[in-house]
């Protein structure tokens, strides 16, 4: 008798045992279900997508501070390059992932084409500087400068390759270029055609007079960052633009844009007022540094992308754009908030409007969407419609707002990615990654062997640049 009560009881203390043991692994996993990244929300992809993981930046909102010495380091070694700026060749990896492709000769007619040999640069063949534009030769230029700069101070040896250069806005064909078609949907079928980002010319210089330099760019915005705090900065949306700038998928966006903000005390919103002496000043354009005094900062792709992107990315504001529609070398980083997520509630429409305007082209395209303390950009309705109630939003939660502010910043410039340093990283990555899948056609008799040409050398090629 007394063993069966013994029995019994080492048997509810038992129960009682796994019970607790029970209890503490369901905490466990709350606890870390909580706090792990794919927490985030996330919109049903379509089946044959590929959707676009989180960016791996620690969602505590801490930052790295990186040394200006190791910003303005142009000879990082490959190692060091990509344990520095961890995700930065992300664009590289993906196109070289998808295998070798044959280079074909474009000839004069088309895009730049060089090759890469014993650590020069030689010009196979390019377009007459008379048939270009001064913003097609200043980009031509700007590209080329940048691609030697990082040849002459890499630490190693790159391979030698041919390569072909595409400094227009719109990608085409297989060569480097500024930017590709964000839905993996709209990319060319052709398996010969690949676009491998490289940074924008920029990155060199904008001959533009509210521009500049990069390196003049980055030291206005540090100067103005340093001096403002997000209670001080304007509490207005900004934008400055050619209202006609558009691109086929959304021919009125700048319009549409222009139309909503009308007379609305919360924006700065005008149509550039161009001079008439080239389009390269307007009346009342903004230095680039300008735009970061403003709380938030208005974006708009153009044909394709924005060359302006990467400037308001530096800036400590929250940057308001419609779903980007085009990838720039480091596009993938950016961490979107849907306004469609937001309580709107001082929307007149209410619920009624919230996640109406996401497609099915924005859900293949930005998969993952990040709740406000992981954000750095907000992504609003296309056509602008809910652009005044974010913004009142954004006002009555200051602390929220100046999260994503900070958080954009604290990535791109803080982290480096738009560094001398990580420019330079990348240029000497896309060289590398190009090369390990580039197969050159040279069987076609009447191309006379194009790319077993010498060509001109860089150095006496920007002498004339191509006159």
């Amino acid at each position: 008798m007394g063993d069966t009560r013994i029995k019994v009881r080492r048997r509810r203390q038992l129960r009682q045992l796994m019970l607790v043991l029970g209890s503490c692994l369901v905490l466990y996993c709350l606890f870390f279900i909580l706090k792990s990244p794919s927490s985030v929300s996330q919109f049903p992809v379509d089946d044959g997508a590929s959707p676009r993981l989180p960016w791996p930046w620690p969602l505590s909102g801490g930052s790295r501070r990186l040394s200006e010495e190791k910003l303005n380091n142009l000879s990082l070694g490959e190692a060091e390059c990509r344990a520095t700026f961890p995700g930065l060749t992300t664009q590289i990896d993906e196109v070289v992932a998808q295998g070798p492709f044959t280079l074909k000769n474009t000839g004069d007619g088309g895009p730049l084409q060089g090759r890469i040999k014993d650590g020069h640069i030689y010009i196979l063949h390019a377009q007459r500087k008379a048939d270009l534009s001064r913003e097609m030769v200043n980009s031509r230029t700007s590209s080329l400068h940048q691609l030697h700069r990082a040849i002459l101070t890499s630490p190693a040896p790159l391979p030698d390759t041919v390569f072909t250069l595409n400094f227009q806005d719109q990608p085409f064909g297989t060569a480097w270029t500024y930017s590709r078609q964000a839905d993996p949907n709209m990319r060319p079928k052709d398996p010969n055609a690949r676009s491998f980002l490289m940074p924008h010319f920029s990155f060199w210089a904008w001959d533009l007079p509210f521009i500049g330099s990069m390196s003049r760019a980055t030291g206005a915005i540090t100067s103005i960052e340093q001096h403002e705090t997000w209670s001080s900065k304007i509490p207005r949306a900004v934008w400055r633009g050619t209202a006609w700038y558009n691109s086929v998928h959304s021919p009125q966006l700048r319009q549409k844009l222009l139309a909503a903000t009308k007379n609305k005390p919360w924006a700065d919103v005008q149509s550039l007022q161009w001079t008439g002496r080239g389009d390269r000043d307007a009346t009342n354009a903004l230095p680039i540094e300008g735009f970061c005094r403003y709380r938030y900062v208005v974006h708009t792709e153009g044909v394709t992308y924005s060359g302006r992107f990467q400037y308001h990315q530096m800036c400590a504001s929250v940057v308001l754009t419609p779903p980007i529609n085009w990838l720039q070398h480091t596009t993938h980083m950016v961490r979107p908030l849907f306004s469609s997520s937001m309580d709107l509630d001082n929307h007149p429409s209410g619920a009624k409007l919230k996640g109406l305007w996401i497609t099915d082209r924005h859900r293949r395209t930005w998969p993952v969407q990040y709740p406000p303390d992981q954000a750095n950009i907000i992504f609003v309705a296309p056509d602008w419609s809910d652009l005044g109630e974010t913004i009142a939003w954004l006002e009555d939660h200051p602390r929220v707002a100046e999260g994503i502010a900070r958080r954009q910043r604290e990535l791109f410039v803080g982290g480096g990615y738009f560094s001398p340093a990580a420019e330079a990283c990348y240029w000497r990555a896309l060289m590398r990654g190009w090369a390990s899948v580039a197969s050159v056609n040279k069987t076609a008799v009447d191309e006379g062997r194009w790319a077993e040409r010498e060509g001109v050398r860089y150095e006496e090629f920007t002498l004339s640049n191509g006159d």
